[in-house]
């Protein structure tokens, strides 16, 4: 089958990965592919036999299947783009996180270029799972492209025919679960300040028995420095899918800036991180936390 993705980052490669270790045809775009920040993304299409195209058009000309994975700020612009170079009667599936909004007028793009739009919400955390990562479907031609999506190896069932209400389940989801990792960077480093962890980690096992605190936290900070600016942008659709619910996103909107803020921190440097390049992963949160007082303190001095 040929395939093109657009969005050449964890998710794309991941894809790109599983896709041509079956032998299907991958073709790929990313527009940081026109810059030096492109370098990694090319060794990794070089190693894995995925073409890389000029540009969205390039890209989606002679695919049967288009799968979107950008940041949540592009996913109307990517839809946009590759609209106007579409092959009639193709699928476009909409991975990224973004609000039902955002969804319908990506849709509506798709349509106009001759393609059949189908939202899909990834429901957890993709490296562990890959392409098995569980996904809901969305839309009226969601049921067409299931068995399609089944014989490429995903793990997609259609949530609705509507358009709207995947995306929905997916940023309702996400206010809990990329929230509680900001209460936890805030939670946990606001306790080292204190002197108070240990106590306050006793408590929290009381009240969660089995949740073990340390490794989550662990892994909690680890994925926000890692991927904060991508979760700040998803934590901000997340907000307006809130908003257009008829609630104020008090929770949706702080959980952006915690992520973003440690995003900015990790582009600066603080966890051993340079631009583009991974961190290194500690085994204890403290470490971590223990950074980030330590700027806050010099700053403060400053």
């Amino acid at each position: 089958m040929q395939i093109a993705l657009i969005g050449y980052g964890e998710v794309g490669r991941i894809l790109g990965e599983d896709l041509r270790a079956v032998g299907h045809e991958a073709t790929a775009f990313d527009l940081k592919l026109r810059s030096d920040a492109g370098k990694p993304m090319r060794a990794h299409a070089a190693a894995h036999r995925v073409t890389l195209a000029e540009s969205h058009g390039d890209a989606v000309r002679s695919a049967e299947l288009v799968v979107s994975a950008v940041t949540a700020s592009q996913t109307v612009a990517a839809a946009e783009a590759c609209a106007r170079g579409l092959r009639a009667g193709s699928f476009f599936l909409d991975l990224n996180s973004a609000s039902p909004g955002a969804k319908l007028t990506a849709a509506e793009h798709i349509a106009r270029g001759g393609g059949r739009y189908v939202e899909g919400a990834v429901m957890t955390s993709v490296p562990p799972h890959r392409i098995k990562v569980p996904l809901l479907l969305g839309g009226p031609h969601a049921g067409a492209l299931l068995p399609a999506l089944d014989d490429l190896g995903f793990a997609a069932k259609v949530a609705s025919d509507q358009l709207g209400i995947a995306s929905a389940t997916k940023m309702c989801r996400s206010v809990m679960i990329k929230g509680l990792e900001a209460m936890v960077i805030e939670s946990f480093t606001a306790a080292r300040r204190y002197g108070v962890e240990e106590a306050m980690i006793a408590s929290l096992r009381e009240t969660f028995p089995g949740f073990d605190w340390d490794k989550q936290a662990t892994y909690y900070f680890q994925r926000a420095i890692a991927h904060g600016r991508r979760r700040a942008e998803e934590m901000r659709e997340t907000a307006i899918t809130v908003r257009e619910a008829g609630l104020e996103p008090w929770s949706a909107a702080g959980t952006a800036e915690r992520q973003a803020w440690m995003a900015d921190l990790a582009d600066a440097g603080l966890f051993g991180k340079r631009r583009g390049r991974p961190f290194t992963r500690r085994q204890d949160w403290r470490i971590e936390a223990d950074r980030i007082l330590d700027e806050l303190k010099t700053a403060k001095e400053d």
